[in-house]
This record gives structure tokens, sequence and C-alpha cells, in this order.
């Protein structure tokens, strides 16, 4: 070999695939194809030995962007995300992380809170760095990915895109379903957040169930979530208007088990229990709904289920295997302490803590 060559790897330098290939005198094709385990290739075991363990002595690294310009893989995926919390995000992440780390593959994750400049910046950007994929949660897009891409919660139909959602029909038939048999007619409504993905498929949804068992859905009865955040504190706000509004309710039918969560404490706040007052329903079946004081009913939607379905098919699209554009999942209700069957309305001047008759 060399001598120049090895006392230059043996200097501190970056060692590239072509000083790597003088080093081992050897081709830099060579060298590529045993790193990058190139398909096909007849190359002695011994000279695979000698590569490895030279790329291992010197701390060698194929660079992803080179790769990804070669149209290698580099079993890298980006994930797009509004934020990480103890919520909806973390549970279908964590689904997504598994079946990825399963597979052997590495992830970033891009944190956008929603914010449309980020949306449309990150998958570009995510590009660059080499990756595969990319994996969208909760995220509203609107145009075109430079990658593969499959979306949880999308509903948006771009070309390319595969969605996989929750059946929310079905979500609004268990829901309002479960109220109705408990002698609800009086219920509140949350709506989510207009940035949500989910929010619009699932408000029409609850509509076109509250119409099918002559549920009104009173403009007075409705909250509108804006704040973007993941924390019980969601709902907390809500209610308290909600309250102000001197409206009769029986029930609440929340956004998500955050803001549900939220809206037990606005209740208890007001001198209301939960259930014996008023009943509160939430959505998603986080880790923390089965511990709350009352535990939270809930429509469960499988999330580590629906993260790691997602990954899988990401994975499928990259293989080249055909996948189909809409992937839709069963929501379950999940019956605890937070329901119960009408015992009154909840009136005016909530502050007081005091329930009026029964209706």
């Amino acid at each position: 070999m060399p001598k120049k060559t090895a006392v230059n790897l043996a200097g501190g330098r970056r060692v590239g695939l072509k000083m790597l290939a003088e080093y081992l005198d050897l081709s830099p094709a060579t060298v590529s194809f045993v790193l990058n385990n190139a398909p096909g290739r007849s190359i002695p075991p011994a000279t695979r030995e000698r590569v490895k363990a030279a790329a291992k002595k010197f701390g060698y690294q194929p660079s992803l962007i080179a790769r990804s310009l070669q149209g290698l893989t580099t079993r890298t995926i980006g994930i797009l995300i509004p934020e990480l919390g103890e919520g909806y995000h973390s549970q279908v992440l964590s689904g997504a992380a598994d079946l990825l780390m399963q597979e052997g593959y590495f992830f970033f994750t891009a944190h956008h809170r929603h914010k449309k400049d980020l949306v449309a910046e990150y998958p570009q950007l995510l590009r660059s760095r080499g990756i595969d994929g990319i994996l969208a949660i909760d995220t509203h897009l609107e145009a075109e990915l430079p990658a593969p891409a499959v979306c949880v919660a999308g509903h948006t139909v771009i070309p390319g895109l595969t969605n996989v959602v929750l059946d929310h029909h079905r979500a609004a038939e268990l829901a309002l379903g479960h109220l109705y048999r408990l002698g609800h007619r009086k219920i509140a409504y949350m709506h989510g957040q207009p940035f949500s993905s989910d929010s619009k498929t699932r408000w029409n949804a609850t509509l076109q169930v509250a119409r099918a068992l002559s549920l009104r859905v009173s403009p007075d009865l409705v909250i509108r979530l804006d704040k973007d955040m993941s924390s019980p504190e969601l709902g907390y706000p809500g209610i308290h208007q909600l309250l102000l509004r001197r409206k009769d309710f029986t029930a609440v039918l929340c956004f998500n088990d955050v803001s549900a969560i939220g809206s037990i404490r606005a209740l208890h706040d007001a001198g209301l229990r939960v259930p014996h007052d008023v009943s509160v329903l939430g959505f998603d079946d986080i880790q923390a709904a089965a511990y709350v004081v009352p535990s939270l009913t809930t429509i469960r939607q499988p999330l580590h289920q629906m993260g790691s379905m997602a990954a899988s098919l990401l994975l499928k699209k990259l293989a080249h295997e055909k996948i189909p554009d809409v992937v839709k999942l069963d929501p379950e209700l999940v019956v605890r302490e937070s329901t119960a069957a009408v015992r009154a309305v909840v009136r005016a001047a909530r502050g007081t803590g005091k329930a009026g008759g029964a209706g």
C-alpha cells in the first residue's frame, strides 16, 4: 500500500471513500459495493472483511447525502410532527419508531407546531439530509412531497400520498350513541382547532350522526378550540365560557382526551361533579385517560398501531410495493367513570355550583 496514504489516514483527517480505496489498493467502486451491501456483486469474502476492518479502524462513515444523490437507500426516514407530548402525537410516534427500529431504520423528527411556513419548508430540508421517505403525523399538507410519503390523520388527497386515518363516522356513532343511550339530549360539543388535520372530518361526522339521532347541535353549546397546545388547559377556558352562556346541557363531547381532562377540572371548579352533574366523553384514549379521577370514558384510537402501520406502509412504498391510497382503522368505545345516565340539566349561573331540576 502507498506509505503516504497510510500516513494521511493515520493523521486525524476525515477519511473519504477514495482515500480508503487507495489505502486498501482497491477501486472506489469495490469499496462502495462492500460498504453499501450492493446486491449482485461477486466480491471475495476476504476482500469484504478487509474493507470492513479498514472502515472500522479509520472511522469511515458513508455520506447519507452522497448515497441519496446516487439513488442509494440511506435507511433514514424524516418524520413531520407538530409536537411531542404525553398525548396523541407521542403515542403515534412511538408506534412508528418501534417499527422503524425493528427494521433497522434511523429517523429524524421535525417539529413544526402547525406553522405553515415550517410545514412547507421541512420536507425539502429533510430531503436534503438524505432521507428515503417522509412520515407525516397530524400534519396538514397542501402539496406533493419531495420523497415517498405516508400521512397519519391526513385527509387531503395529494398524488402519491397514502393516508392512515380513523373511521370518524363510526367514532361519532359510538360516542353519540353512548350518550344517547344514557338519556343525554342536551350535549355540548367541542370543535377541534382549525389547524388539526382531524378537525373538519371529525366535526362533519359528528354533525351527520347527530342529525341521524335527531340531536340538535346548538351553536350556543359549541366550544371552538383555537389554542396550539396538547395540555389539559386546552379544555378549561372553553368550559368556563360555556358555563357563562347560561345554556342547559347534560354532557360534553370533547375533541380529545387532553381537552376532556381540562373540562373535568373546569366543571369541578364550578362546583359540578362528573358524571353526577355532567358526563364528559373524550377521544383518543391516551395513557392518562385511565388514571384521572374520574377515569375517562373515551373513543379509543389505535394510536400505536396507526404509527407502526404508517411506518410499515412507507417501507413497502420504498420497496415499490403497491399500497392503497387510504387505510381506515376502526375506533372503539371505552366506558369508564366519566359518563352516566342523566340526572339533572346543568342550568344557568354555574358559579353557584348548583344543578337544575331533571330534564
